[in-house]
């Protein structure tokens, strides 16, 4: 039909129309903040102040802030408020608080969530919601498993990507005999599984394992079976206070002197803080984020440090990193309704400190892991200088595979 009058008449009319899609791709990129809920964007911060506040805590509410200041407070617009809780390590407490935000308080989002059984049942809630979950605390790989959900995004290394990025590097490096010290709630089930599992693909051999009660300060009789088994891995699968108290404990059962490696499953550069390099180093440690890694690592630490007088850990670097992408993804979208700025998200790069990442359609966030050692005290240069990097594990290699996790909603 356009090319009935002719090809003047014909480029005459492609171009009206190239000028309508112009105009119709530019009322999309610029949008007036009409989709925004409530005209707020509410996100809100529920973390740990008890044994784990130095993991996330008060510095993931200045995290979040961080983040929100780069949009100078507000997006398409509209303010962005930044809100926050203590879920006191209490899945029902944590369902409480965030059912009163969801339902009263119309808070579009909600992050940190360190304690896999709290970061599970938020994320469920936040499901059943329709809000959006920025996972930067629970390490549990369930949550891109079969607990995952179009409104669920993973920021924190899980579970998975702690195990394997652990198991073959260290498999090379101090031997293939794993001992496992698990805390007794979700995240040390899964840990134990997630990593047995990486052993014995990597040709090596799960020698035992013992689970402790959260919070527990005596770990005798868990360290002296760990001793006793003769692995060459003694892998820590806790966090916070038990990996400092365990760490410690270590050495007056002699562990290291009698050829054995401490891992530390999780653990976090205020741990390392806590326990003191003299009696940390040596441990090996995997994470996605350290202070001083590079200029954009550095340059969010400097700007943390500015104001907690102390380094940033991983969940709260993980933390910026995802209110960060999550305005972005409203800015780019209009629109924080959780399925749509989730399915922005997904399609937008993420800045991770400077380096690329991306998120799977499973809602995992995949980065490059580094594996650590802890420095000795005569290697460490200035204040926090603790680790020292031993290997990088890319993200393609560490994280689980996304069509072996039992994701239901991919296909």
């Amino acid at each position: 039909m356009l090319q009935t009058g002719g090809p003047r008449r014909w480029h005459t009319a492609a171009s009206a129309i190239a000028t309508l899609l112009v105009s119709t791709s530019l009322a999309f990129a610029a949008p007036d903040g009409s989709g925004i809920s409530d005209g707020v964007v509410r996100i809100a911060v529920l973390g740990d102040y008890g044994s784990g506040r130095d993991l996330g805590g008060p510095g993931s509410v200045t995290a979040a802030k961080l983040a929100a200041a780069d949009f100078h407070n507000e997006v398409l617009g509209k303010p962005v408020e930044i809100i926050s809780a203590d879920h006191q390590n209490k899945p029902d407490v944590a369902v409480g608080i965030a059912r009163q935000w969801f339902d009263i308080d119309h808070v579009d989002a909600v992050t940190d969530l360190a304690v896999s059984s709290v970061g599970l049942a938020v994320a469920g809630l936040a499901t059943q919601s329709n809000r959006t979950a920025l996972v930067s605390g629970a390490a549990t790989s369930d949550l891109t498993g079969d607990k995952c959900s179009p409104v669920i995004t993973h920021w924190a290394d899980d579970t998975y990507a702690l195990s394997a990025g652990l198991v073959g590097e260290l498999g090379k490096r101090v031997g293939k005999e794993w001992f496992f010290v698990a805390v007794d709630y979700s995240f040390g089930t899964a840990m134990v599984k997630d990593a047995s599992r990486a052993v014995t693909d990597a040709g090596g051999k799960v020698l035992g394992a013992v689970r402790y009660p959260f919070n527990t300060t005596d770990f005798s009789s868990f360290l002296l079976a760990a001793q006793s088994s003769g692995a060459k891995v003694v892998a820590l699968a806790g966090t916070g206070a038990d990996t400092v108290n365990a760490v410690k404990q270590t050495h007056e059962f002699g562990l290291q002197q009698g050829g054995q490696t401490i891992v530390g499953m999780l653990t976090f550069i205020a741990d390392v803080h806590s326990i003191g390099l003299k009696d940390a180093q040596g441990m090996y440690i995997a994470s996605q984020y350290y202070w001083d890694d590079d200029d954009g690592s550095r340059a969010f630490a400097k700007r943390f440090f500015e104001i907690e007088k102390r380094e940033p850990t991983k969940l709260q670097a993980a933390t910026y990193a995802a209110v960060r992408h999550y305005l972005k993804a409203i800015e780019a979208g209009g629109s924080d309704e959780a399925k749509a700025v989730n399915a922005e998200m997904r399609k937008l790069p993420v800045d991770f400190f400077g380096r690329p990442a991306h998120i799977r359609k499973d809602g995992r966030v995949v980065y490059d892991l580094s594996l650590y050692r802890v420095k000795a005290p005569n290697e460490s240069k200035y204040p926090w200088d603790y680790y020292q990097k031993i290997a990088v594990i890319s993200g393609d290699k560490a994280f689980r595979p996304e069509n072996a996790g039992g994701c239901k909603f991919i296909n």
